[in-house]
């Protein structure tokens, strides 16, 4: 597995080692990540946000898989499980979770300070799946938040507007043990969340929330440090050889291959469905265009790899070495146009459907291409 090299958790130097990056090779299904996927149903009442998961309609919707490391199989699995569950209605999306933890820590009280310094639970959601304007919540065992909105990934120039809140956030955490107490071992800590629809809908396809079977991009994170009682208190524990703490384990429900949350492409899929929790199983929505989507992607990987090493980009894909064999066996040849910005590549799409990509990673599609 390719490794890419830490910065700070939120920034990544991304390289020729970037994952994925594979211009010279054919495109198959077997290089693309498997992104996991999730149905969110209706709750047919709103839910209490008291951070306990003990109403009916939580007991009904579905775990899902328990999270993994960030970097995915390469990595070994969590020691601790974290796992979330979704539900919605029409004023808004609830999140629970749930994480094992025998040691529940946390310092952070002060509104958008930088939560994952602490132990903490994090929500990105794109509604448009274009990786541009996407929402951020963090937060600790305290139920601190700390909520943002990237414009862009960091890779792509960003930045993080921490200046922007979510009106009308409702969190809670509900403790199982005692916080910040190391004379005991713990259980746990679980979450819930209300995000009004109505923050949301602002970067959402249409500017609306989410109708039946309609598919939204989301990941999940928690951060984990390694800690160690001093004078009867936790702080995070130091490598004796370079004095400083150990670095955090990032565990996530769909695997990003880097140690980097803002890869939005590698994001997972939610599904949401209007059938109400308990009245299911209703069947997974089929992923449009998916292939298409990741052979731009490529696109894009290549292109960041050759202005890296020639200062500019390529404006032709025999430049990139770059050949693209679909699922169904046909090649895409994308229509690549240098712009003053950087450049614009389009691909046919099902439905009549144009496919775009530019150089700063934004992905949509349209009807006429532009």
């Amino acid at each position: 597995m390719l490794r890419v090299v830490r910065n700070t958790r939120h920034l990544v130097t991304l390289t020729a080692m970037m994952l994925l990056c594979l211009p010279r090779l054919a495109f198959a299904q077997e290089q693309r990540p498997t992104l996991r996927r999730y149905i969110s149903y209706r709750t047919p009442n709103a839910l209490r946000i008291d951070g306990r998961l003990d109403e009916p309609y939580w007991h009904a919707a579905d775990w899902s898989e328990p999270f993994v490391d960030i970097e995915g199989e390469s990595r070994p699995p969590p020691s601790l499980r974290t796992r979330f569950k979704l539900l919605w209605d029409d004023d808004y999306l609830y999140v629970a979770a749930e994480l094992e933890e025998p040691e529940t820590w946390a310092t952070l009280t002060e509104r958008d300070a930088v939560i994952y310094r602490d132990n903490d639970f994090e929500v990105f959601i794109d509604p448009d799946g274009d990786t541009h304007n996407y929402v951020e919540v963090e937060i600790n065992a305290l139920g601190t938040v700390w909520d943002l909105i990237l414009l862009k990934p960091y890779r792509d120039g960003g930045p993080a507007v921490s200046a922007w809140d979510i009106d009308g956030l409702l969190a809670s955490v509900s403790v199982d043990g005692t916080l910040n107490h190391p004379s005991d071992t713990d259980r746990g800590w679980t979450i819930e969340l209300a995000i009004p629809w109505s923050e949301l809908i602002e970067f959402a396809p249409e500017r609306s929330a989410p109708g039946d079977a309609d598919l939204w991009r989301l990941n999940f994170s928690r951060v984990q440090w390694r800690l160690e009682v001093v004078d009867g208190h936790y702080r995070k524990e130091t490598d004796p050889a370079t004095g400083k703490p150990y670095p955090e384990h990032n565990w996530v429900w769909s695997p990003q291959g880097a140690i980097n949350m803002h890869m939005p492409e590698r994001w997972g899929v939610v599904q949401f469905s209007e059938t109400t929790v308990g009245d299911g199983p209703v069947p997974a929505a089929p992923l449009i265009d998916e292939d298409i989507r990741w052979a731009l992607r490529y696109l894009y990987y290549a292109q960041r790899e050759f202005r890296r090493t020639s200062g500019g980009y390529a404006t032709d894909l025999a430049a990139l070495n770059y050949r693209v064999i679909l699922d169904d066996g046909t090649e895409l040849r994308p229509a690549l146009v240098i712009t003053d910005e950087g450049y614009q590549a389009t691909a046919p799409g099902s439905g009549g459907t144009v496919w775009n990509i530019r150089h700063d990673g934004r992905i949509w599609k349209d009807q006429s291409g532009g």
